[in-house]
């Protein structure tokens, strides 16, 4: 088999003298990215944020990386084609890479549909660092919210490869935490996202 070329030959990593290291100890807290998978209604947004909100009234460094918001910038020339969306997960898995190394606490919110996506998405971070959490919601209960009217376009055709309609959605087999948010409150989902996070030492334990 031949080997594939260098896409950048001439490029050098260069070793910065402030790691991510020193930047947890500047935050006081460590980093991680917590990667919320769902269908489209399922809570993923609405959860990171909550999570986000009570993680900023701690304290903590953090950033919500959100489906909508991305493809309005750094997504904003991908469609929703296979190709596309595997795309997409592959730009946030390095930006939330970054802000990993930048010592932040990262949520992201993506329906991220495949199971092969979500996994190279894990194997960029060091062990640990990528908690996957599942937004699990029946698909009829997503359609019976269906806040953007979506699931409506999608079923009279309006809008192809809808992701649970006319696209497959590849549910994670073992997640760090799976959420039922038909379930739960939003409040309840909260809890077990910042319980979780304690149990893995990201957050102090409470005095």
């Amino acid at each position: 088999m031949n080997k594939q070329p260098d896409k950048s030959p001439n490029t050098v990593w260069h070793r910065a003298t402030v790691t991510r290291q020193r930047r947890e100890q500047k935050n006081a807290h460590k980093s991680a990215v917590l990667w919320f998978t769902g269908l489209s209604g399922s809570g993923k947004s609405t959860l990171a944020h909550a999570v986000e909100e009570d993680l900023h009234q701690y304290g903590l460094n953090t950033f919500v990386l959100d489906g909508d918001n991305v493809r309005h910038g750094l997504c904003s020339d991908l469609g929703f084609s296979d190709k596309d969306r595997k795309e997409n997960i592959r730009r946030i898995s390095e930006t939330a890479k970054l802000l990993l190394e930048a010592g932040v606490i990262t949520l992201t919110a993506f329906i991220s549909p495949f199971k092969t996506e979500r996994a190279i998405a894990r194997s960029l971070m060091p062990d640990g660092d990528f908690i996957e959490i599942h937004c699990f919601c029946p698909l009829p209960v997503c359609e019976q919210r269906d806040v953007k009217g979506l699931y409506k376009k999608a079923r009279l055709g309006e809008i192809k490869e809808f992701t649970g309609i006319s696209s497959p959605y590849e549910e994670p087999e073992n997640p760090d935490l799976r959420i039922d948010t038909n379930l739960l409150t939003l409040e309840e989902s909260v809890q077990q996202v910042i319980s979780l996070l304690r149990a893995r030492n990201i957050l102090p334990a409470k005095e």
